[in-house]
């Protein structure tokens, strides 16, 4: 039933030889990548209101110079992005560009940073997306931890189907925001054109503190949150269809042009029709209302906006279960998150990054302005050390163009680098101490996990000092039992035919119920003797160690006793739930105290299947 219900709900295993005819095409994969940078204008104008209408109608002023440095900045890094892409069109984005490059730490740093901006990334666009739509309906504003992560559910849902058939499912609410907000964009400029601009220092909106270079930066800060997610394509190459390089290429300049059109487009009206917002209500949703109205406009603006913050958490479901199976083949992450799933996709990852970003939502309360300032650093670490790496790439590579190329990229580092001092310097006390701190955290997790596959890895070699290869001396074979009964027999006998020499255990947990187990057993197997072990304690496992250990050192044959076990299967997995669950628990036992007794003890598992 299990197995069934998972075929409805992400549907059915794909065959390997299929991931070529699952990936995607120029429009799919714009609509699968894009979705977080374009959304980006939802809480990046939001941040940069909030950080400037402290300080009044004085500080309003500033609001479009500050989008128009961010924009800079935003072509800048395209601009760099779309040569890593040509260079690395294998993937990887940050992480791989400065592990080749820098070296393995800074790689590292990288990969932790972005892992901790796509986590970030997917638990403020929710919460953003809910906090759009609680503008439009404010009765829901009480819910938005319910709503956040039931979106997060469907999100996680469709990841688990496969790429193709997310992207497919994302474009219709990306084209059709874009759509919507080129519409309000053009209804603006419009309106700007027939009854001019508001001057900002006309307004009366009062400010509790005076305009600084501080209170610039912090509003610069936040507002390069927009930038967030426009190197998850410089990740997904391979997800492309050929050639990957150039269709990925084309795909991010594409989405570059579109961010800033949607992001100095809001932000420009906002400024020139001085907009503000109330209390609960987001800036976006108080520009669409001075110029469309409360109507049924206004509610499909909305919507569109809570549609496309909702898949912008598919680019974090797009990047990250892929960085962390490219960091995991290199062992700095368990294994697991390098496994392609049942349709083809990176499923460890996507339900790794689904349970931290619930996690996220609950503890912030689905705060978007709470989780803000965690954002960003993690994102403009990532692009500073990205572009590092790609000036020694093109200074390596040589040739004519590549000082040119390395003087671009040189360029984007210098501005990311800036970026993250102001970024770090701004927001440190409201959160961003939290991401300073855990990258270098996860740096030391990382070096611990590749430390024990590379020990695992030597254990395991067969150069050096070859193993022992002399034979194994007949095996003494212990068989515990709960009883008599049908569910023993296999075992009894499986363990006769692999030693002459088999020993059965009984545990007593109550005092006397021995003597009917040893009489029982002899009656069905008069040849093999049976030991019961009294626990005064009531315990089982124990008793059966301290047997065991007993019965070695009477032996001493420099052996370990083989343990057979037997286990009933029930047919329903509900029914697991009615038993003790007694053979589990020895086995962790046996196998996990193998240090304790020095040697490897075998343990074999002999099932009995229940008809019912």
């Amino acid at each position: 039933m299990l197995m069934h219900l998972k075929d409805l709900l992400i549907g059915p295993a794909l065959p390997t030889q299929a991931s070529a005819h699952k990936r995607l095409d120029k429009i799919r994969a714009l609509a699968a990548f894009s979705p977080d940078a374009l959304a980006s204008i939802a809480y990046a104008n939001q941040e940069i209101y909030l950080g400037l209408i402290v300080a009044g109608s004085a500080g309003l002023v500033y609001g479009w110079p500050v989008s128009v440095a961010i924009a800079g900045l935003l072509a800048i890094v395209a601009l760099s992005y779309y040569q890593t892409i040509h260079a690395y069109p294998s993937g990887g984005g940050s992480y791989v560009v400065a592990r080749s490059n820098l070296g393995i730490l800074p790689g590292l740093v990288a990969a932790s940073a972005l892992l901790i901006d796509y986590l970030l990334n997917a638990a403020v666009s929710l919460t953003a997306g809910i906090a759009a739509i609680a503008s439009a309906f404010p009765d829901l504003w009480p819910y938005r931890v319910v709503l956040a992560v039931f979106l997060l559910l469907v999100i996680t849902l469709l990841n688990l189907r496969g790429l193709q058939e997310t992207g497919t499912v994302m474009a219709v609410p990306v084209y059709f925001f874009i759509a919507t907000y080129l519409v309000l964009i053009l209804l603006g400029l419009i309106r700007l054109v027939v009854q001019g601009p508001t001057e900002v220092q006309a307004m009366t909106v009062p400010g509790t503190q005076t305009v600084t270079v501080l209170l610039i930066l912090h509003a610069f800060s936040t507002g390069c949150t927009a930038l967030t997610g426009i190197e998850a394509i410089s990740n997904g190459v391979p997800s492309f269809q050929q050639p990957e390089s150039r269709n990925a290429g084309r795909t991010l300049m594409v989405m570059a042009l579109l961010m800033a059109i949607l992001f100095l487009g809001t932000n420009a009206l906002t400024h020139f029709l001085s907009v503000t917002a109330g209390p609960q209500e987001t800036i976006l949703s108080a520009l669409a209302r001075r110029l469309v109205g409360t109507n049924v406009f206004y509610y499909i603006i909305q919507f569109a906006t809570l549609a496309i913050l909702t898949v912008a958490a598919n680019t974090s479901f797009a990047g990250f279960p892929r960085l962390a199976a490219i960091v995991a083949r290199d062992a700095y992450l368990p294994r697991q998150l390098s496994s392609l799933g049942d349709r083809l996709g990176f499923t460890n990852g996507v339900v790794l990054l689904s349970a931290g970003t619930a996690a996220l939502i609950i503890l912030f309360a689905g705060d978007t302005h709470a989780l803000v300032p965690l954002f960003a650093v993690g994102a403009f670490l990532a692009f500073t050390l990205s572009q590092a790496g790609m000036v020694l790439h093109w200074l390596k590579e040589g040739g004519p163009s590549s000082y040119g190329k390395a003087f671009i990229n040189g360029l984007g580092a210098v501005a990311t680098g800036v970026a993250l001092l102001v970024v770090g310097f701004s927001k440190f006390a409201e959160g961003a101490w939290i991401t300073i701190l855990l990258v270098p955290l996860i740096v030391l997790a990382f070096q611990r996990v590749h430390g024990h596959y590379q020990e695992v890895r030597q254990q395991l070699s067969l150069h050096g000092l070859p193993p022992s290869l002399r034979p194994i001396a007949p095996a003494r074979v212990v068989v515990p039992i709960s009883g008599v009964h049908r569910g023993i027999v296999n075992a009894v006998l499986f363990a006769q035919s692999i030693s002459s020499r088999v020993t059965g255990v009984y545990v007593e947990l109550e005092p006397g119920s021995g003597t009917k187990v040893e009489q029982e057993w002899e009656e069905w197997w008069p040849d093999l003797p049976l030991v019961v072990v009294p626990s005064p304690y009531r315990s089982l496992v124990r008793p059966l160690l301290d047997f065991l250990e007993r019965t070695d050192a009477e032996h001493n044959d420099g052996q370990l006793a083989v343990v057979v076990l037997p286990e009933f299967v029930t047919t329903h997995w509900w029914q697991n739930l009615l038993h003790n669950q007694t053979a589990i628990l020895v086995k962790a036992a046996l196998l996990y105290g193998r240090r304790k007794t020095g040697g490897e003890r075998l343990v074999v598992d002999v099932p009995y299947h229940l008809r019912k």
